[in-house]
Parts: C-alpha cells; sequence; structure tokens
C-alpha cells in the first residue's frame, strides 16, 4: 500500500483493524476498484483521525455510531459492520438492542424495527459460526 508510510493511514489502518477485523479489511477492499481514495480518506479521517481520538472510549463510539445508523434507516450494511465492531469492543447483545430501543423514541419504531432485525441478522451469523467452531472443536 502506497499510503502506509502516512501517519494518520497507519494509525487509521490498525484502529480499524482493532474495531472490525477482517470485516472493515473487506469494506475497505471492497472500495479499491471503484473509489481507492474514498477508503483511503475513510481510514485517515475515520479512523485515523475520528475513532482514534482519546476522549470517547471505543464502546462508546460504537453505540453512538450505532445509534446514529439506525435513526438513518437506510445504511443497513454499515449498521450490521458496527454491530459487529460494537460486539467486538465490549459490549453486549442487550446493550445494543437497548440502543435500539431507545432509538424508536427519537427515529420511530420502523428505524428500530429496521436496526432490531439487523441485529439479529448478526447475532444469528455469529452463532452459527461458533457452533461450527465449537463441532470442528468436538
Amino acid at each position: 500500500m502506497e499510503y502506509a508510510q502516512n501517519d494518520r493511514y497507519t494509525r487509521g489502518w490498525n484502529k480499524l483493524k482493532e474495531i472490525d477485523g477482517s470485516t472493515g479489511e473487506q469494506v475497505i477492499a471492497a472500495l479499491a476498484p471503484i473509489a481507492p481514495d474514498f477508503g483511503r480518506l475513510l481510514i485517515e479521517f475515520g479512523f485515523g483521525d475520528i475513532y482514534s481520538r482519546p476522549q470517547l472510549d471505543l464502546r462508546a463510539r460504537e453505540i453512538a455510531t450505532i445509534a446514529s445508523l439506525a435513526t438513518l434507516g437506510c445504511a443497513q450494511p454499515q449498521l450490521k459492520v458496527h454491530i459487529e465492531a460494537a460486539l467486538n469492543v465490549g459490549c453486549t447483545r442487550e446493550e445494543i438492542v437497548e440502543v435500539f430501543m431507545q432509538m424508536a423514541l427519537y427515529a420511530g419504531f420502523p428505524a428500530a424495527l429496521n436496526a432490531l432485525f439487523a441485529a439479529r441478522e448478526v447475532y444469528e451469523r455469529r452463532d452459527q459460526a461458533l457452533e461450527q467452531v465449537q463441532a470442528q472443536v468436538a
């Protein structure tokens, strides 16, 4: 990567991997054929500048992010990525559900329902992956 020498890029890439693991890397890779500069900006600004700030921990940042994405009502793919991220940084399933219930007050029941259904998909996918790992170990 030609951007690897850029401090913002390096800091952002490391933060992206910390939060999203391979899922975040897949998002950036999917952008490469169509908008590689957008991927670079997302890493540098979003993760290098914003997510790396010390004023909020990653749990708080992901709670804010999933709340915001839920209120948009049109960002299901991004919401699912950030539900995964919220779980990765220590949010519980119950906390995530509660965030979406809170959003019903401000964004309406349709937005909250869509967010809850997105969470269900993420939870089911994670549960299936865990079951497969456990079956392989047994």
